[in-house]
This record gives C-alpha cells, structure tokens and sequence, in this order.
C-alpha cells in the first residue's frame, strides 16, 4: 500500500510513476479519488475534533455556573444537540477513511526509480546468462513423452481424480520430485543462512490482502468460503504474514525464511497459454525465499536473494537467462523484479522458474509491519523480498529435458544422485 503522506505531498510524481505501469493511465486517475476522500477525512476529523472540544468547553463552563447558583439549561441543551452532530462526523469519516483503504489497497507500487522503462514483457532487458543451451545428437523429446514413457507422470489419472492441469507423480517420479524438494531445502538453508519454515496450506483474507493477493487477484486463488479461508497459492503469503502486526528489533534484520508449500492457482484465463503437461498447473511444489530487510539494504538483499536461486540452476547444470522486468510488465505489488528462465530442450524455448522482487514497504503498511530505527528510535516501515528459490513444476521440466538421453533415459546430475538413490531414471 502506498504511502498517503506521498501522495499528498507529491501526487504528480506518484502519478508519474504509476502511469508507467500497464494500464497506469488508469490507475493514476485513482490518486485523485484518494486525495478527494483523504481531503474530506481530513475535513470530518477535523469537524469532530472542533465539536468536542467546544463540547468539553461549555461542559466545564457549565459545572463552574452550576456551582455559582446560574442557570444553565440552555447551555446543556446546546451540548446534548452537539451528540447527533458528532455522530454525524464521526460517520463521516470513517465512511472516508474505509474508502480511502479500499482505493488505496486496489492501486498497484511505484516501479523503483531504476526499473526500466518499457510497455510489455518484450521490452525486458536481459541481466546476464549462464551455461549453454545442450545440443543432441537427436531430436529431444518433451518431458511429456519423457515422463509418461518412464511411468514418471500420469496425466491421466490426475484428470479421473480431479481434472485437467493436475498431475499424479509415480515411482521415480514422485521420488525425483521429493528429492528435488529436499535439495533446495538443504542448499538454502545449509549454504545460504536461511531459517526454514513449514506453514499452514490454509490461509485467512488478512494474510493475502497483506501480501497484495486480494483483493487485486481475487479470481486467482481456491476459497473455501464457508470457513473463510483460501489456499495459499505460493509460500509468500503465510510465511511473510508471521511477522504481521508485529514490531521487531532492528537487530532482528534482515531475515530470511526458507518454505516448501505446495501451490493452489485457479489460472483464471490462463487456458492455452503454455498450458501442456507440468507448464502451468494448478496445484504445484515451490520452495520459497522471504526476506525482510530495512529500506538502507532491500537493493543489496535482493541482489542476494536473485543470486541464490539461481545457484540452485547451476548447480544443476541447467542453462538459463536473468531478465529484469520492465515497468509495463512488473507485478502489481513489486518495485523491482528479476526474473530466471531456464532453458528447456524439449519446449525450445525459456520456462520462468522463479520471479525474485523487491516490494518495497508497499507490503509491510498493508501489514502493519514495523521495526524500531536503532538511531532514532522511531518505528518505520521495513522492506519485503521474496522469491521462488525455485518452483518445482518447471525446474523438473528443464531436467527431464536436459538430462535425457537418446534411449529415453534420464541421467540425473550430480548433486541429486544422494536424493533419488540412484545415477539415472529409466536406463538398461
């Protein structure tokens, strides 16, 4: 949620920045609308405030005449008639300030000052590669063919069960899967520093209004609204959330989480788009980054947090790309974002497997999360960074593709041979 002290002291520049966004246009019109029942906020509390006063005035004015034998009937009136007035104010307000929140809980964050300039995802600039694209001696199979071949991955089943974009690992599938899993537990916790967590799946409207979910992306997330709660659709949500409401010790900063969830997304209008086999899921495994850091060092952690997920890439031996998003293409709460893409064989082309951001305090005022300045002793609000360190669904594509072999056998990389138990899936 956007400051509203910057916006009132610095509309156009709010406006600005906003506009640059894909449909920004539009959403800076609303900055208008927010000063409007700021203004008239503002107006009603100050109303309220001018009443009472008078009111606790001529109440004191009355016990002093009381006192000296006066009559003061008309003077308490006067006070009793100030009751439906106040009330009248006070009604104002909050209907304003209730406005105000929902306008301001519904407009998106300001790109970060570099973030560059763009309309579409076209116009992302591209940070720095790793590894090469592999070759074949042969024509390389999807992970489609390849999984179902290796009874890996059955669609089929998942479909009876459930329905379309669902999927049943089986064998050394569900083995891979878990040891994929286990490994990125294990290299960013051991090797990275961060304390791992393992949330509830099952989350209230507070948690994703706090992380920027609702009410943007309503249509997007499984509900189960006679119990008032959603699934989570990635780690972010609940593992941000620990820290909502709370005041923490500058000391305290930054930290890093580290959480393996499984991931509901409804995909809402998603359908045909990149949609065969594990490439868009609804339900899907993510190990998950989280960061909390003060304003001084969120660039710098976000540096961290980017380079940490993709060490799980090279560790893996697989090739990918670093794009940094643009300002027509950056997510609705982010201020700055890259994204990793790693090459997979089979699909000829670059799979997103994480998006790592910088939100800036935008989610921190949305949570009420605030930590005590150890110079100054005031309370501000921190900054928020998350990221996929990676999610799976993809990561297990760009593996079965790479690591294929002419005969349809999977020669596992190195560092995953303790997890699986095993040099190769599907070999003679």
């Amino acid at each position: 949620m956007l400051d509203i002290r910057l916006i009132r002291e610095n509309p156009q520049e709010v406006k600005d920045r906003l506009t640059a966004r894909a449909g920004g246009a539009a959403v800076a019109a609303l900055i208008d609308e927010v000063l409007a029942c700021d203004e008239s906020r503002r107006q009603a509390e100050t109303e309220k405030q001018r009443l009472q006063s008078e009111r606790n005035r001529l109440s004191k004015e009355i016990g002093q005449r009381k006192r000296a034998g006066e009559d003061t009937s008309e003077t308490e009136a006067l006070v009793k008639g100030f009751a439906s007035e106040l009330a009248d104010w006070e009604t104002a307000a909050e209907r304003a300030d209730v406005r105000q929140r929902e306008l301001l809980l519904g407009i998106p964050n300001m790109p970060h000052d570099g973030c560059p300039v763009g309309h579409s995802a076209e116009e992302n600039p591209e940070v720095r590669t790793w590894g090469r694209k592999p070759e074949f001696a042969f024509t390389p199979k999807d992970h489609v063919v390849l999984g179902t071949t290796l009874g890996m991955l059955d669609f089929e089943s998942a479909t009876k069960i459930t329905g379309s974009a669902f999927v049943v690992y089986r064998g050394a599938g569900a083995r891979l899967e878990r040891a994929l899993i286990n490994f990125l537990l294990d290299v960013h916790t051991e090797g990275h520093g961060y304390t791992e967590v393992l949330p509830p799946y099952l989350i209230h409207a507070d948690s994703l209004v706090g992380t920027g979910q609702l009410p943007k992306f309503a249509d997007q997330i499984y509900a189960c609204p006679e119990d008032g709660l959603y699934l989570a659709p990635t780690a972010e949500v609940p593992v941000t959330n620990l820290h909502r409401e709370e005041l923490i010790k500058h000391e305290q900063l930054p930290i890093n989480y580290v959480a393996y969830t499984p991931c509901f997304r409804r995909e809402a209008g998603a359908a045909g788009v990149g949609t065969r086999g594990l490439i868009r899921m609804h339900q899907f495994d993510k190990v998950e980054l989280v960061k909390i850091t003060t304003p001084e060092t969120s660039m710098d952690e976000l540096e961290r947090l980017t380079g940490h997920a993709e060490s799980i890439l090279q560790q893996l031996g697989l090739h990918y790309r670093v794009i940094e998003l643009c300002t027509g293409d950056i997510g609705f709460g982010s201020t700055k974002t890259y994204d990793i893409e790693v090459w997979a064989p089979g699909q000829n082309s670059y799979l997103e497997v994480s998006s790592c951001s910088c939100f800036g305090d935008y989610q921190a005022r949305r949570m009420n999360l605030r930590f005590k300045d150890a110079e100054t002793g005031k309370n501000r609000f921190p900054h928020t960074l998350n990221g996929s360190g990676t999610a799976l669904a993809r990561l297990y594509v760009a593996l079965l593709e790479t690591y294929q072999r002419e005969d349809g056998s999977i020669l596992l990389p190195e560092v995953l041979r303790p997890y699986v138990k095993s040099l190769e899936i599907g070999g003679a």
